[in-house]
Formats: C-alpha cells, sequence, structure tokens
C-alpha cells in the first residue's frame, strides 16, 4: 500500500493555497512535488471579512467553505497531474482550511477555533480520504490547538544533541524549540505578516510588501514600536495562541490614534520591526545553546524582515528552511499531511508540552473518499 499524502494549507495571512504531495515510504518523509495558487480576489475578500462578526455569517461561512473546498480540490488535481498519479495512489489529504476564529479557553473555559471547509465537498471533488477539523480535539481537551506543527518539525528538522529553532512566519508568528535532549516546546509569537500586509493593501494597492522593499524606505517610530510591543499577549508565558482576532486592523489603529501623523512608509518599517522583535523576544528566552535559527512561511522571503531578524539575532544564524532541507514554503502543507497520516494510524498528533493539552490525542476527522 502507498505511503503518499497531500497536505493543503491556507494560513491567516490570505495569500493563497499551498499544497505538496509527500512521501512517508522512505527513513525520513520526502516532498515530491509542490503546488500553489493565490485566491480568487472576491474569495479572499470574503475570507478576510468573515474575520469579524457581519451580516449573515453562517450562509456566508457555508458558502466561503465551499469556494475554498473547490479551490483546494484544483490544487490537488494539479498535483496529481504534475506527478502522473491516479488519486488512488494517495492514501489521504490532509486540509488546514481558513481560519478565520481562534479563541481557544474562552468565553466558556474551552473556547473554540473555526476553519471554514467543506470537507465532504473536497472529498467528492478529489475521491480521496480527507482530514480536517485538525485543531478541535486538542482544544476539547484543554489546548490551545496551536501551533500544531512543532511535532513535525521535531521529526524533520530535530537533530540529536543539538538545539534547533524554527520560526514559521504567516500571517501569524510561531517558534519550535527542538531540544537536544528531544524535547520540544513551541508557541506563538505575535504578528507576523498580517499586520505589514494590512497596512501595505491600504496604503499602495499591493497585497503584500515585496521583499520588504516598501519597509525598508521607511524610517522606524521607537514610540510607535513601543506602543505595539506594550500587549499583553507578548509577555504571556506558553503554552499560547493567537490570530487576528487579536493583531487586526481596529487593535492597530487603536495605536495609531495615540501618535500624530506619521507617514505610511514609517508605519510599515515599524510594522517589520514589530515582527522582528516579538519574534527575536522569543528566541532569546529560548534559544538555549543553538546556533542556527531557520526561518519558514511567507516571511522568510521578506528580505528586510530576515536582516532585521538577523540583526537582531547576533548570535545565531538565521537561515531559510531549505537549508535543512525543506524550502520555506512547503513546511506548513507538509506538516498537514503528516498529520492526515497520524489520524489515519490513530497516533498523536498534538504535543501536550506545546498546546497544553490534558493529553496526546489524535488529531482530526476523517471523510473517506
Amino acid at each position: 500500500m502507498s505511503d503518499l499524502y497531500i497536505g493543503l494549507m491556507s494560513g491567516t495571512s490570505l495569500d493563497g493555497i499551498d499544497g505538496v504531495l509527500a512521501d512517508f515510504s522512505g527513513p525520513r518523509m520526502r516532498v515530491t512535488h509542490h503546488a500553489s495558487t493565490g485566491f480568487a480576489p472576491a474569495l479572499r475578500a470574503e475570507l478576510l471579512a468573515l474575520n469579524t462578526p457581519g451580516d449573515n455569517e453562517l450562509h456566508r461561512a457555508a458558502l466561503a467553505g465551499n469556494a475554498l473546498s473547490r479551490a483546494y480540490a484544483e490544487v490537488v488535481h494539479t498535483l496529481l497531474a504534475h506527478s502522473d498519479l491516479p488519486a488512488s495512489a494517495i492514501r489521504a489529504v490532509g486540509a488546514h482550511g481558513q481560519t478565520v476564529r481562534h479563541r481557544p479557553q474562552e468565553f466558556d473555559d474551552t473556547g473554540y477555533t473555526l476553519q471554514l471547509l467543506s470537507p465532504a465537498l473536497l472529498a467528492e471533488r478529489t475521491g480521496i480520504t480527507v482530514v480536517a477539523d485538525l485543531r478541535s480535539r486538542d482544544v476539547a481537551a484543554g489546548g490551545q490547538g496551536a501551533p500544531l506543527v512543532p511535532a513535525f518539525h521535531q521529526g524533520v528538522f530535530g537533530r540529536p544533541g543539538e538545539t534547533v529553532l524554527v520560526l514559521n512566519i504567516g500571517g501569524i508568528s510561531n517558534l519550535s524549540v527542538l531540544g537536544a535532549d528531544g524535547g520540544v516546546l513551541g508557541f506563538d509569537c505575535g504578528p507576523g505578516n498580517a499586520l505589514m500586509d494590512h497596512w501595505c493593501q491600504l496604503h499602495t494597492g499591493q497585497p503584500f510588501d515585496k521583499g520588504g522593499a516598501w519597509a525598508a524606505t521607511g524610517q522606524v517610530l521607537p514610540g510607535l514600536l513601543e506602543s505595539l510591543m506594550q500587549e499583553p499577549f507578548l509577555h504571556k508565558p506558553p503554552p499560547k495562541s493567537t490570530g487576528r482576532d487579536l493583531f487586526n486592523p481596529p487593535w492597530l489603529a487603536g495605536h495609531l490614534e495615540r501618535f500624530g501623523p506619521a507617514a505610511p512608509a514609517d508605519v510599515q518599517a515599524t510594522l517589520t520591526e514589530f515582527t522582528a522583535t516579538a519574534c527575536s523576544a522569543s528566541v532569546d528566552s529560548y534559544k538555549n545553546n543553538s546556533e542556527t535559527l531557520a526561518i519558514c512561511g511567507g516571511g522568510a522571503l521578506n528580505t528586510q524582515l530576515m536582516r532585521r531578524l538577523q540583526a537582531l539575532c547576533p548570535t545565531l544564524q538565521v537561515v531559510v528552511t531549505e537549508a535543512l532541507g525543506l524550502p520555506a514554503l512547503q513546511v506548513e502543507a507538509a506538516a498537514f499531511a503528516w498529520l492526515a497520516r497520524q489520524a489515519l494510524h490513530q497516533a498523536p498528533g498534538n504535543l501536550p508540552s506545546v498546546t497544553g493539552a490534558a493529553g496526546p490525542r489524535v488529531l482530526g476527522a476523517v471523510y473517506p473518499a
């Protein structure tokens, strides 16, 4: 029987869908094919709008989940075409869906996490078993439901006798600390690209600041940076996770109101520095004797952000995860392929040391082909 899985990821940055075909038959997982696609503008706008309360949310969310599932299916078909494989060769698809709310341990001491998707439709469109809703069981067990990637990072990037740091910078940033003794810690550091992308879209019409080139033309505003860094979440001990529920345009506007008019490029420079500073503070607290900080996610393509991370972490070599064997834009999708495999083998996918859950849990709901 094949040991091939597909992983699909669309993150809080809303920059599109990444998919990988992963082969688990060898001693280490191998990504054989990668495909990606951007969101149709109307779907991206609706997914972004659904991050905040609005009219007729249940109806709109259901239709957005259907549209997202169709887009996911197209990525699956692309991977199958590029690999010249039939759907029957794939054991399962691990599909993350689009997070629109993430409020673990809030309201009723359990809280919830919500990823839009129609796994049944995805299974129909692909003819492949789908594993989805991968965070809810951890939340039900008292955990944060995030981050889920540190367990995967340990298997792919962990090195005996060496502490390895992996920083994923998507819409939100999260750090995995892969201990020399095999122990694993992980938590959300704070914002990644979400605030930078919002500000860039607002003032340039572009969905993101390519390479951080616009930020590089501005000057960091010390007062604004200090205000942003006072956010209580940044100073909480792990386990902790966050999302657009906290780091969103109204949150940013509240900080900007305390200051006079500022050049948009200077705000962009400050937001870039904010992400770098929040991440580096987390790294400093947990780096132990590590020599390398490996970056994945879309933030790895932001040259200015990478420069600032290196400057703020002078004792570490800041590299892209490709240096450790897996390109930056493939890591999260590969993690969800791994989670699908864990689910089919009835093996835990979470790490209580990371999420704070009451114990290891098999994650995800299975929708057979």
